[in-house]
């Protein structure tokens, strides 16, 4: 294996390269819930707590905090192994989701948009089928499974609700297509660690980061949200602080979710992302002391049920590595996504 490649499937100096696979998901997975569970505090404690709702800005600042942190950790752009035209697509597709999805808010309330975001994981699969160099199959258990776990966070999140969902056309158009960007995104990521292995999470993060940061400036500019965020933040400085302090956990999380991206493929990433969301909900009723219902309990249930028949599969005896020797990569990950486990 090349030295490239060696980095590609190593966490934070941690190399995953001959650990079994329940050990890398387990160590993809922890880093990546202690990221976003620290995001998704620090999200509660600005947005709610301080009614700071500068979603555009804040990922500004995120962007340059991922910059610093990349050229403290050695990343340059001599180590990259792709063009500068792959990240761009990726840019397109994340700055499309995000647009997307904040101005769907203008049409529909957050239940109703979280219903469909929640739903993320489904068209990532049906989108994998379509991606020139994956090809992906699912078994209907695969689909169940996500079903489930979809179902669970829906109710779950429902639960919380003040209001009923409100669905406006428009806005269920605008949020479907953020679902779609987000689907391409996720698999998009996959095909390149896939067919270019020596891709390295640092390469990938660095790059889309840099495209992607200018391509915020216009939503800001032209929404005022630039100058308001500037000037509320001005008067409270600490905010800052909150924010650096997030975007380093965060950090931690979109490193791991690369490396699961690489190793185990968008869908089962965004199986784990969709979990993700049931546990920063759950850990927000106990820290903060919110009441729980029948429904929240009935949610974590169904997730539970999605995530035990998604580990199932580890009871079956994997392919002999022997029968895979010779074929393509591209293949070999085909045939692993499809007849073996992932986790």
């Amino acid at each position: 294996m090349k030295k490239g490649e060696e980095q590609a499937r190593s966490l934070f100096g941690v190399s995953l390269i001959e650990r079994p696979k329940w050990q890398q998901f387990l160590l993809c997975s922890s880093g990546f819930f202690f990221g976003y569970l620290v995001n998704g505090i620090c999200e509660e404690y600005v947005y709610n707590r301080l009614q700071f709702s500068y979603g555009w800005y804040f990922t500004f600042v995120q962007g340059f905090v991922y910059l610093g942190l990349i050229y403290l950790l050695g990343f340059t752009t001599k180590h990259m192994v792709n063009p500068w035209k792959t990240y761009v697509k990726l840019s397109a597709f994340l700055m499309g989701s995000h647009g997307l999805t904040k101005g769907s808010l203008a049409f529909l309330n957050y239940p109703a948009q979280l219903m469909f975001k929640s739903t993320k994981v489904l068209p990532v699969m049906v989108m994998g089928a379509f991606i020139p160099g994956l090809r992906r199959k699912y078994p209907l258990q695969e689909y169940i499974s996500a079903f489930l776990l979809v179902s669970g966070l829906i109710l779950f999140t429902l639960a919380d609700a003040q209001s009923s969902p409100n669905f406006s056309v428009v806005g269920v158009l605008m949020v479907s297509g953020a679902l779609v960007m987000d689907a391409f995104l996720g698999n998009l990521q996959e095909a390149i660690f896939a067919m270019n292995p020596e891709t390295t999470q640092m390469e990938m993060l660095f790059c889309s980061t840099v495209v992607g940061l200018p391509l915020l400036i216009p939503p800001m500019v032209l929404t005022g949200e630039l100058f308001r965020a500037w000037n509320s933040c001005s008067q409270h400085l600490y905010v800052y602080g909150v924010l650096v302090f997030e975007a380093m956990a965060t950090f931690v999380g979109q490193v791991s979710v690369l490396s699961l991206i690489a190793i185990f493929g968008a869908a089962t990433t965004a199986m784990v992302t969709t979990a993700r969301k049931a546990v920063t909900l759950l850990l927000s009723y106990l820290i903060f002391t919110k009441p729980m219902t029948e429904q929240h309990g009935t949610g974590l249930l169904l997730i539970a049920m999605g995530i035990v028949l998604k580990l199932l599969p580890e009871l079956k005896e994997p392919i002999p590595r022997k029968t895979m020797q010779g074929r393509p990569q591209v293949e070999q990950l085909e045939v692993e996504e499809g007849k073996t486990p992932l986790v």
